[in-house]
């Protein structure tokens, strides 16, 4: 905090007076306080302080010191504080070199993942390639034109090549209150400039000629603290493309739109740090959207009425990025990311503070949950866009995923097409934030829109904007030019220097007036305690100095103010200056500079940037007070230099317009690997019954849950058939049609209903249900071998559901497990069950997807080859065959023996291992750190009953494998039921949330691999499950019964899904 300088004072005090006169006035026996006895500042040290101490409470007990008349009161205070500051100190020092400790191990082992990928990569190259394969380029005029040439070789995009596209493009903001008008940015620390931020380029996106439609995604908010738009499922932005020539050409589905999906409890809103659990939840309401998005699209655009798939998902912030990352799985097209702050930037920052351990700021921010989110969309995007080069070193540097120079080699790997072994790295791109200059005004047509003169008698002859006369109330003489600073009165933004800098350089308070603008406030005492401290000492300032009438820091203002206030320090010929300690990007100096006014900026981070596109300020370093008085007298002073800089802004500002964002972020993204769902569409349509939207989970939870109902009583199959608007007739009609469907032998079943094998239908049965029941309990013995618990619970299940005739026949059934397909039809035989019994296995741990009955061959089932190419992308089995093998076996000497490969259990997507010695097996999160160093993307996983260790594709698992069938087959997940165990394999926690309806059942799995899954100091179990749902719902008792299945089922049933 401002003012550390009578905390190094009383530490020096300290080490003068020496520690034994502090040892001397220790007191050996405790002292009543209550009783008047001699204060003890050192029983009170132990007891009262050390547990919490902090700067804040040091600051207010330093003012009672100074205010204490009492010798002997202040002393014994003083001594007290002594104390309390000295274990402040050493608490910090120990945090640094803590810190110091972690940042060694980190720097090592992300040498060690170097030279393994050196090792690796190297034997493809040429002995004149391989010295250079991590070697630091020379920066030479030559390799800079170079550099050039490469990026220009990109083909910018343009409306003329492209105008025969049709994009649909997807955002995400999760956190905040998002809304197109009247946006409350600064309310919370949620609902700041990514809001705005996202808005506009959603806005600017859908201008684009040859994007058709931009969906903005972010959370409904139905609450009564935030206002009723919130709660509102869509908001028009913008119709469409300006350039199209009619309404027509428009189309009826075009333009930018804010989709609000229901996640969370629905009468609440979250801060972003509670939205964690309920993330899954929004993928799937997401998912929904976008197919029923994508069909209407492909109506009104698509050749041949075939679905417009997303162009590609672009997510903001980290959670939002964790969306996209599953999302961009499931929809199998690419993903883009934008970080806009970062967790292990924030942590490392609050760690130097040395107020907070580790274990304190994960508990307050969860911040090790925001980190692996981050590490996981750098898995799965193919491009992050930055704002400036400076988060790429400084800040994505910081991140297992990405590796400057790593990324380096890799791309010029990709150039020559050099086989890179699995190894990937994501593509950074600069691409500064776009601004909207239509409420810019040529400061030279205005010179006399604004009177400077003070209206005290309250007459005008002009509008004058309040903001200017709650500005010009402050100021003796407001005809002086302006020094500007706008921004939260945050200890990093660095005020209170500009204030000491100001005050303490005479010319400068005789030429200029500074104006602050810190957001708003009512009521000081009511603000929290960093941004109080500031404004508390920017007030003491004022009055150290004595500026009154020389400072303006007006309470309130709106965001349509701002610009009010650029221009009114334009025309003072004034300056606008961010002496931030770091500033990430800098949005402020490009609003200023549209506005005519010249910069004063600090040297760290993204003004630099800025500076070198507009050219139109000084940078100065933030913690030099002398340096900031200096540059801005020098802009005040010299009025050439001001109307140069002036005029530079304005030359170069189209640089930062947002047609200008969206023709380079397009060129981006069109230079990743386009994909997306390959498989044919062409089911017939007499085949596959007219389903309700699949968006209807949105809308009436209850309408679509599973009926298990014993009465009898309904007049139609589901209620949710009933399409005929009420016509009883129509509706006999239609419940014949569909009972004439259901009298006929299903492909592959005779009449009596025995299953016949071996008979493969061209599409599987899968299409034809309305709800889907997906067994997944884990039930291994301590060998790994499958429980014959299992078959019971499969057993119960079965009757559970078909005892009830209407849902029967709707209802299928999908088992999911970590064992290969062989071994599970061998179990399967083994307790009587057909294998025909099930709709789709998905097995290996979710690397494989079979359809019984489907794709069978000489008696044999195969794989369903779409989903094979589904999670096919960044899959390098044999570079991580080879470096799996080095890892679990660098730090034993004989720790080969603790694992081998399972080669009956593994495929070509699956790479299985048998765990001998389970005290040797590293932790999950270990092993996809050491990966992710070394650029290998996968998804690994303990599993039966910690005896097999798998590696899969990035996009496979068991929990994608379910969205994949709700994708693919067109089901509804709001009518699907995932059969889980009180524990099981380390992807268990990933099945449990969404909008599915999961049912626990209890004393099916005694022991599972989760206490494999999850490092000390990781994130943990609550950060990715909510602790409360009425989608989650166990069985009553212990034992695996039909009628506790039953009634568990029709629990969850009638609950509908609303929280």
């Amino acid at each position: 905090m401002a003012g550390n300088e009578w905390i190094n004072g009383y530490l020096e005090a300290i080490l003068d007076t020496g520690a034994g006169t502090i040892e001397e006035n220790k007191a050996s026996a405790p002292v009543n306080l209550a009783d008047g006895g001699h204060f003890n500042p050192t029983r009170y040290f132990v007891e009262e302080v050390v547990t919490g101490v902090d700067e804040s409470d040091l600051h207010r007990t330093w003012i009672k010191v100074v205010a204490t008349r009492n010798t002997r009161e202040r002393s014994s205070r003083l001594e007290n504080m002594c104390w309390r500051i000295w274990h402040l100190t050493r608490k910090k020092k120990q945090l640094e070199c803590e810190e110091h400790q972690r940042l060694a191990k980190r720097r090592w082992e992300r040498e060690q993942g170097r030279k393994d990928v050196t090792e690796d990569l190297s034997e493809d190259l040429s002995e004149g390639e391989k010295g250079d394969v991590f070697a630091e380029p020379l920066v030479t005029e030559t390799s800079k034109k170079k550099i050039q040439r490469n990026v220009s070789n990109v083909d910018v995009w343009s409306a003329d090549s492209n105008k025969e596209k049709k994009l649909y493009i997807i955002l995400i903001s999760l956190h905040g209150l998002v809304r197109g008008e009247n946006m409350e940015l600064g309310r919370d620390s949620d609902t700041g400039g990514q809001i705005k931020y996202v808005v506009e380029l959603a806005k600017a996106l859908a201008r684009m000629p040859d994007v058709y439609r931009v969906d903005l995604f972010t959370r409904q908010i139905s609450s009564p603290e935030v206002d009723w738009s919130y709660g509102e499922p869509t908001e028009m932005l913008t119709v469409g493309s300006e350039d199209a020539a009619d309404v027509a050409e428009v189309g009826e589905s075009s333009g930018a739109y804010i989709i609000r999906i229901p996640f969370g409890p629905r009468d609440k809103y979250l801060s972003k740090e509670v939205l964690w659990p309920h993330i899954q939840e929004f993928v799937d309401g997401a998912l929904a959207h976008i197919l029923n998005m994508s069909k209407v699209l492909g109506e009104q655009i698509g050749a041949g009425n075939h679905p417009v798939w997303p162009y590609v998902i672009h997510g903001h912030y980290a959670d939002a990025g964790d969306s996209a990352a599953l999302l961009s799985g499931a929809l199998n097209v690419p993903m883009v990311l934008t970080g806009h702050s970062l967790g292990r930037n924030k942590l490392e920052q609050l760690l130097k503070q040395g107020r907070q351990s580790k274990e304190d700021i994960n508990s307050t921010y969860k911040i090790m949950r925001r980190i692996e989110a981050e590490e996981l969309s750098l898995d799965a995007a193919e491009l992050v866009i930055t704002s400036t080069k400076q988060e790429i070193d400084e800040q994505w540097g910081l991140y297992d995923g990405f590796d400057v120079r790593l990324e380096k080699v890799l791309r010029a790997r990709a150039r020559r097409g050099v086989n890179s072994h699995g190894c990937f790295m994501p593509r950074m791109a600069v691409i500064t934030p776009g601004m909207d200059f239509s409420n810019v005004v040529d400061q030279e047509d205005i010179e006399a829109d604004i009177e400077l003169t003070s209206t005290n008698d309250g007459s005008s002859p002009r509008a004058v904007p309040q903001i200017i006369s709650e500005v010009m109330r402050f100021l003796t003489n407001p005809h002086k030019p302006m020094i500007l600073a706008l921004s939260r009165p945050d200890p990093k933004k660095n005020i209170t220097t500009l204030v000491k800098a100001f005050g303490e350089c005479r010319p400068l308070r005789e030429l200029a007036n500074l104006t602050l603008i810190m957001g708003n406030r009512d009521d000081i005492d009511e603000m929290s305690g960093g941004n109080a401290s500031v404004l508390i000492t920017v007030l003491k300032l004022i009055d150290k100095y004595d500026l009154y009438g020389l400072v303006a820091f007006p309470k309130h203002h709106k965001q349509s103010d701002v610009p009010e206030i650029y221009r009114l320090a334009a025309k003072t010929k004034g300056v606008f200056i961010n002496p931030a300690l770091v500033e990430p990007f800098g949005l402020t100096l490009i609003e200023a500079a549209a506005h005519g006014l010249p910069m004063v900026a600090t040297k760290n981070g993204g003004p630099v940037d800025i500076h070198r596109a507009l050219n139109n300020g000084l940078l100065v370093d933030p913690h030099d007070q002398q340096a900031i008085a200096s540059a801005l007298l020098k802009l005040v002073s010299e009025k050439i230099l001001w109307h140069d800089c002036r005029k530079n802004g304005w030359k170069n500002i189209h640089l930062f317009s947002w047609p200008e964002h969206c023709r380079t972020y397009l060129t981006r993204v069109a230079a990743c690997r386009m994909r997306h769902p390959q498989w044919q569409t062409d089911t017939p349509v007499e085949e596959f019954p007219n389903e309700e939207s699949l968006n209807d989970s949105l809308k009436d939870d209850q309408d679509m849950s599973l009926r298990l109902s014993f009465d009898g009583d309904k007049t139609s199959l589901n209620e949710s058939l009933d399409t005929t608007g009420g016509d009883p007739e129509g509706m006999n009609d239609h419940v014949k049609k569909l009972l004439s469907r259901m009298n006929k032998p299903e492909q592959g079943k005779p009449q009596d209903g025995k299953a016949v094998d071996n008979v493969s239908g061209k599409y599987p049965m899968l299409r034809r249900r309305r709800r889907l029941i997906f067994i997944a309990v884990d039930c291994y013995n301590n060998d790994g071998s499958p429980d014959k618990k299992l078959i019971k619970i499969i057993q119960a299940t079965f009757k559970a559901v078909n005892s009830v005739s209407q849902n029967a026949k709707f209802s299928g059934f999908a088992l999911s497990t970590a064992m290969p397909i062989s071994e599970l039809m061998a179990f399967l035989k083994s307790g009587n069950i057909n294998v025909n019994e099930f709709d789709a296995l998905v097995c290996s741990s979710g690397s494989e997807v079979y359809y019984p009955g489907t794709y069978i061959q000489d008696g044999k089932l195969y794989p369903d080859p779409d989903y094979v190419s589904h999670i096919e992308y960044r899959w390098g089995s044999d570079g991580l065959k080879k470096t799996i093998s080095k890892l679990m076996s660098s730090n034993e000497s004989h720790s080969s023996k603790f694992f081998e490969q399972d080669l009956e259990a593994s495929n070509s997507h699956c790479l299985s291992y048998k765990i001998k010695d389970l005290t040797k097996a590293r932790k999950i999160d270990d092993l996809r750190q050491k990966l992710r160093m070394r650029g290998l993307r996968c998804h690994l996983m303990y599993c039966r009953n910690s005896t097999r260790m798998q590696v899969i594709p990035l996009l496979a698992s068991r929990s994608q494998a379910l969205r994949y069938l709700f994708v693919r087959w067109r089901l509804n997940v709001a009518n699907m039921y995932v059969v889980l165990g009180e524990t099981g394999d380390t992807d268990y926690e990933e099945m449990i949330a969404g909008t599915h309806k999961t049912l626990i059942v209890k004393g099916s799995v005694e022991k599972g691999s989760e206490d494999l899954l999850r490092t000390i100091g990781s994130y943990m179990k609550g950060d990715i499950v909510p602790e409360e749902s009425p989608l989650i719902t166990y069985t009553t008792g212990s034992n695996i019964t039909p009628d506790a299945i039953a009634e568990a089922l029709r629990k969850i049933s009638n609950s509908g899904g609303a929280i």
